[in-house]
């Protein structure tokens, strides 16, 4: 039997100075704990693989730990944080109401929390995916969620926080966990990869960063996936390869193209990326986002919004010098209407192919405007 341990559960944070991208929120834990501010009742909320159910786990360890350090994080060391992380605890109760939502469950629940600590001060109480509760279950929970005894806190957790009753929410400090930003996403995947003696461009990593859309949990995910692949050298073209994503060079292309007014060019790109089992929508969108890149590169001062590596950002730069922004306005009208009509479109290569065409004349109609 293979001791294998994907790297979302191996690197799983510890503390809360291991939290990706939620510093504030990590913060304002510490320093609620340092003050003794603690709330009765929180509700962490945000998409997945942001941190919820983790910063619940070591806010619920935190406050047990007999020895915290200066820092207000977890000594590691003493019996209530050994015992939480043998799994043995007794004083921090999870429970998934995605699979447990009756008003049995929330009673069980509710029997438990009158039961003092045995070890440590608090009973950490962690409920995921608390908006699964029924509503029979939630109106159960509301009197002791409200007036819970001194040793009880409560953490709930949550991807849909419209779908929690008002009545709940107003009894909760409540923390909305942001989508991971690109940059600390890769900069992550670049510790990990070190640790697990894997060599990996930077480019790589970022992309694996793009494509988990905020979520560090997906992230781990894809880059475990593909060290399986590509083993211990990870490329950019791995990358592209076992995510079927299009290459930036391929728009770059498509853009020079139109600028030299060269529609076989341009034809023959797309082509080539139909042979290579790409979908036509995918490559609709992917210029669409290239165009709208291109116009944030055009002030110095909003070119940081590109998530991309700085040396893709710095080919960007390079070719919005040589298209006029009311050109890539046009072209983006012309990309938008191609979007939405691409669904409904009896030939969806044609109406990619005119778009091209129209992409490849724009520069020949702004002239003749001119004159």
């Amino acid at each position: 039997m293979s001791d294998f341990v994907v790297s979302a559960r191996k690197y799983r944070p510890q503390t809360f100075d291991t939290v990706v991208g939620q510093h504030s929120i990590t913060n304002t834990l510490k320093n609620a704990i340092k003050s003794g501010h603690l709330a009765q009742a929180f509700l962490f909320c945000g998409s997945r693989g942001v941190g919820k159910t983790t910063t619940a786990r070591i806010l619920a360890k935190t406050i047990n730990c007999f020895n915290r350090t200066e820092q207000m994080e977890a000594c590691d060391q003493c019996d209530s944080c050994q015992s939480f992380h043998t799994g043995n605890s007794l004083n921090i109760y999870e429970l998934d109401a995605a699979s447990n939502n009756s008003v049995d469950d929330i009673r069980h629940l509710i029997d438990q929390v009158r039961i003092a600590p045995q070890l440590g001060t608090h009973k950490v109480y962690i409920i995921d995916e608390v908006h699964m509760l029924s509503s029979s279950a939630f109106n159960a929970f509301l009197k002791t969620l409200e007036e819970p005894p001194k040793h009880a806190i409560f953490i709930l957790a949550t991807t849909e926080k419209h779908k929690i009753i008002p009545t709940i929410l107003s009894r909760c400090q409540i923390f909305d966990f942001s989508r991971i930003r690109v940059k600390d996403i890769a900069d992550h995947l670049a510790q990990i990869a070190t640790k697990e003696g894997v060599s990996a461009d930077p480019e790589a990593l970022h992309q694996i960063a793009m494509k988990a859309d905020g979520a560090l949990r997906d992230a781990l995910s894809i880059f475990d996936q593909i060290v399986t692949f590509a083993g211990n050298t990870l490329t950019y073209k791995d990358v592209l390869e076992n995510l079927n994503i299009l290459d930036y060079e391929y728009y770059f292309k498509v853009m020079d193209a139109a600028e030299k007014e060269d529609i076989s060019t341009s034809l023959l790109i797309l082509n080539d990326i139909y042979e290579k089992g790409f979908d036509g929508h995918q490559f609709v969108v992917g210029l669409g986002e290239h165009l709208r890149n291109l116009l944030v590169c055009k002030d110095a001062r909003t070119s940081n919004l590109l998530e991309v590596p700085d040396t893709v950002r710095q080919r960007f730069s390079e070719q919005a010098k040589d298209i006029d922004s009311q050109r890539i306005m046009r072209a983006l009208n012309i990309l938008s209407k191609t979007d939405v009509d691409y669904k409904s479109s009896k030939n969806q290569r044609l109406l990619i192919e005119v778009a091209l065409m129209q992409l490849c004349s724009l520069k020949q109609e702004s002239e003749k405007k001119k004159d």
